[in-house]
């Protein structure tokens, strides 16, 4: 299993950005969480089959409608303890 760590900033908290991106990632059949940081940033842990992983890194670019992204810094990271994906806080 890959998995990845992105931080995103911009316009992302208040537009609906982690719900969308736990739709995403369900219908990717990836497994992780995503929250929002207090410094205003969205925090995410995306693994799975590394096709799937790519797809949902360049869509967190776009983001939803509402959303502002200016940037995404990503790292390989260790996969989650258990399956699915889930908000965070």
């Amino acid at each position: 299993m890959n998995a990845k760590r992105l931080v995103i900033a911009g316009r992302v908290q208040g537009v609906g950005y982690r719900v969308w991106m736990m739709q995403k990632a369900t219908a990717l059949g990836l497994s992780g969480w995503v929250r929002n940081r207090a410094d205003g940033k969205v925090e995410a842990l995306i693994a799975g089959d590394m096709a799937a992983v790519e797809e949902l890194s360049r869509a967190c670019r776009r983001g939803p409608r509402h959303a502002e992204v200016s940037s995404i810094d990503e790292e390989m990271a260790d996969p989650p303890e258990e399956l699915g994906f889930h908000l965070v806080g």
